[in-house]
């Protein structure tokens, strides 16, 4: 009977509206903080080209220096040097390793569009960051201000964007591989947490403003979103597709 056919493959349908319930939700949740990201990054280049953040950027840069000593950093050498490691977790050498290690990974499991997805974003990240450095052309805070070594443009800080590309998408993609909410929630936090950690040691590092890194963030978070969002529709169009495929 009809109904006994339906009890009997209700739950497994009651658990793919669900599933699919949560997938429009984090659909929607991705394009509305690609719009907030587009839309911030869009104000504060306004902001800076305009030389309104000028102010607010200096003193936040001088707060993590000594009082009368702009030269000498907060927190003593060893502070200094722990800052220097994170910082390295959004240099170019880290994060290269980090997703061609990822990828590789992903690739041995056949899991192709993760590994597309991560490196697309990986890709076009760097060449976005690069050409919105060209664009703006803004020069990095005085060297009397910079514990480290740093070359090119300022705006926007590539450490950030990257560190928001990679990290971001690195915890999208272990929220997919999680069955539990928890772990799920864990990936997320933990890309966030460390892309907000390489940020802020390029302020106390002198080598960025905070605005560099804000818009930094911005563009990462809008672009990771745009990547997983371009996965999304992917996939979406390709089960549609199938499901619609004329049969024998």
């Amino acid at each position: 009977m009809h109904w006994r056919r339906w009890l009997a493959g209700g739950p497994a349908l009651v658990k793919r509206m669900v599933l699919s319930a949560r997938a429009e939700l984090a659909a929607t949740g991705a394009l509305l903080v690609l719009a907030i990201s587009v839309l911030s990054f869009i104000e504060i280049a306004d902001d800076v080209q305009e030389g309104d953040t000028r102010r607010i950027d200096r003193a936040i840069l001088l707060m993590f220096r000594t009082a009368g000593d702009p030269e000498t950093p907060l927190g003593g050498r060893w502070v200094r040097e722990a800052v220097g490691d994170i910082t390295a977790l959004g240099g170019w050498t880290v994060l290269t390793l980090f997703v061609v290690l990822l990828v590789g990974f992903l690739v041995s499991l056949r899991r192709w569009r993760e590994a597309a997805l991560l490196a697309a974003a990986a890709i076009g990240g760097t060449v976005l960051g690069q050409t919105l450095k060209g664009i703006f052309g803004r020069e990095r805070p005085e060297e009397s201000l910079r514990l480290v070594e740093a070359i090119h443009t300022s705006f926007p800080s590539g450490h950030a964007m990257m560190s928001a590309v990679i990290y971001l998408t690195f915890g999208v993609l272990m929220a997919r591989f999680a069955n539990r909410t928890r772990v799920k929630i864990f990936g997320m936090i933990m890309g966030v947490v460390l892309t907000l950690m390489v940020g802020v040691s390029r302020v106390y590092l002198g080598v960025h403003w905070p605005s560099d890194v804000l818009a930094g963030w911005c563009v990462g978070a809008a672009w990771a979103m745009f990547c997983w969002l371009v996965v999304w529709a992917a996939e979406r169009w390709w089960r549609a597709d199938v499901e619609h495929a004329p049969q024998g």
